[in-house]
Order: structure tokens, then sequence, then C-alpha cells
């Protein structure tokens, strides 16, 4: 959990040093593209036009409680396998973006992947950890390997 924090924290940094007010770069023939946004909004800026103060209270307030939800949940019920590795991407993924809004008041995002007009957002390393801890939870729960006391 440390290292993902630790990984996504180092990367913002360096977006933010190499990347902002700079225009963006593309590799592999545009299949990445890197370029600096600061994300005020949760996941594809989902709710970045609301009041700040209900905004802080909805993406501060829930998310820490989420996470203190699932921190609880894992040694409650002493999760193990699939599922505690999902757990702890899920908030290491969610704990780092949380220190962002802290912080700064957003979440620095810099990655973008894709094929000619077919894009995602952009994101950064935190959003991959929650997203790959989605995918193994689900993928865990249906393959009837999850392992909960």
């Amino acid at each position: 959990m440390v290292m993902t924090i630790g990984c996504d924290q180092v990367t913002k940094h360096i977006a933010t040093d190499r990347l902002s007010g700079s225009p963006g770069r593309s590799f592999l023939a545009g299949t990445l593209r890197l370029e600096y946004a600061e994300n005020t909004g949760a996941f594809l800026s989902l709710g970045e036009n609301l009041p700040d103060n209900l905004r802080t209270i909805l993406l501060v307030g829930g998310c820490g409680l989420m996470l203190i939800g699932l921190v609880a949940f894992a040694i409650r019920f002493r999760v193990k396998g699939g599922v505690l590795v999902s757990i702890s991407l899920l908030v290491a993924g969610g704990m780092s973006n949380l220190i962002d809004r802290v912080a700064r008041g957003s979440v620095v995002d810099f990655l973008n992947v894709g094929v000619g007009g077919f894009r995602t957002g952009i994101f950064n390393v935190a959003d991959i950890a929650i997203v790959a801890g989605v995918l193994l939870y689900a993928w865990t729960s249906r393959r009837g390997l999850a392992q909960v006391e």
C-alpha cells in the first residue's frame, strides 16, 4: 500500500514539475499521452461544478469514510487473498488521491491512453490502483475465490 501511494505521489510530483504549463507529450504513435490536468471533481471530473463546500464534504468526507469502512471491513472479516489485495489497492489509490485533494484542493492527473478517437479520460497511478482493485475484487468474487471469515 505504501509503495502504491509513494509511486502515485512521486509521479504526480514529476508530472507537476515537467508537464504543468507545457504542451502534452505523445508516445507510441499517440497511444500514450502525458498531459497535466488538475481535477477538482471525482472520476472523469464528476462533481467538479458543485459548490466548493458540498464538493469538499462529498469528495473529502465521503472518500475518507469509505476508506475507513473498507479498512474496518477487512479487519472485521479478516479478509485474505485476492479480496485483501483488492481492498489494499482501493485504499491505497483512494488515500493517495485524498492526500492530493486535502493538500491541493484537486487531484493531479497526467495519463491518457487510446487509439485514434477512442481515448480514456486523463488519470493517474492512484486511479490505476483503484480500477485494478475493483477488477480484482470482481474477478475473485465471480470465481469464488473471495476469502472472508
